[in-house]
């Protein structure tokens, strides 16, 4: 092999090149015809990722379980519901003396309310008047675990409890001053008047709020059944007027059952989320 030397400027063929072959360029990366050199000067290719195909969201499956209270997902409604049952019992099998001496330290009529409103208020609530399978023991069971179940176990109980005081308060001061005006007779003073009714119509009122409409409207019609069929019945009518009231007030407490629901979550609510839907501003992207 000979050595060559091009004119000025041209390329230079070494001793080590083979006649023929394609003269390379120095300081370039890659050349055509040098497809089997290794190029020093080009970085390593990194490697192609491999595609990963999306997992398939799996669908909710219905857990039927989670309508009924547990110790752990909802320890107020359980352990008001175990307690419930206690009382229950004891009032089915118990002593009737003790039992009526209870029941009647327990009502809050105006007398117990003017001499221990706080203790007559909380001991009222600890019995279920009508046994475990009336119909406001069956609601408290299933009403109170969704409840709970979405803005947690101590709003619940504010719910239940705010819902019960403030419906025998309103129910019960009336009759106080009508005695005091002589509407009515000094009787009315001493009405046994117990049970949990007050606080679940509160919490039905309040739980539709959270629920999605082909939900909302049915349990509002079943709780606006049940205190509208009982006034016009006539039987107790400051009973069924305090159901009303109760129903009205878990209604009115909507935008803050909203409210502890989106804090509850983790998300901040827009101040349109805590009214009607129709007063919502649109949400910029």
């Amino acid at each position: 092999m000979a050595s060559a030397v091009e004119t000025a400027g041209g390329p230079q063929l070494g001793d080590g090149a083979a006649e023929g072959a394609p003269v390379l360029l120095t300081g370039l990366p890659r050349q055509r015809g040098d497809a089997a050199a290794p190029v020093a000067d080009a970085p390593p290719a990194a490697p192609v990722a491999a595609a990963v195909a999306p997992t398939p969201a799996r669908r909710s499956r219905p857990r039927p379980w989670r309508l009924l209270p547990t110790p752990t997902g909802t320890p107020f409604t359980f352990c008001y519901a175990v307690l419930l049952v206690g009382t229950s019992l004891y009032a089915d099998h118990g002593d009737p003396s003790v039992v009526s001496a209870l029941l009647q330290g327990s009502s809050t009529d105006v007398v117990h309310l003017a001499q221990a409103p706080l203790l007559v208020l909380v001991a009222s609530a600890l019995w279920s008047a009508g046994g475990l399978l009336s119909g406001y023991a069956l609601a408290f069971l299933f009403v109170l675990t969704a409840l709970e179940r979405r803005i947690g176990g101590v709003r619940s109980a504010a719910v239940f409890f705010g819902g019960h005081a403030l419906a025998t308060l309103a129910t019960e001061l009336p009759v106080g001053f009508s005695v005091a005006a002589g509407g009515l007779p000094d009787s009315s003073l001493h009405r046994l008047d117990y049970g949990i009714s007050f606080g679940v119509m509160t919490c039905v009122g309040a739980l539709a709020g959270l629920l999605p409409a082909w939900l909302r409207w049915p349990l509002l019609v079943a709780g606006g059944y049940q205190a509208l069929s009982g006034l016009l019945a006539y039987a107790d009518p400051m009973t069924d007027w305090g159901h009303a009231l109760s129903l009205a007030l878990g209604i009115a407490a909507w935008p803050l059952l909203r409210y502890w629901r989106a804090q509850r979550s983790g998300q901040a609510p827009l101040l349109g989320d805590l009214g009607h839907p129709a007063l919502r501003p649109g949400r910029a992207v």
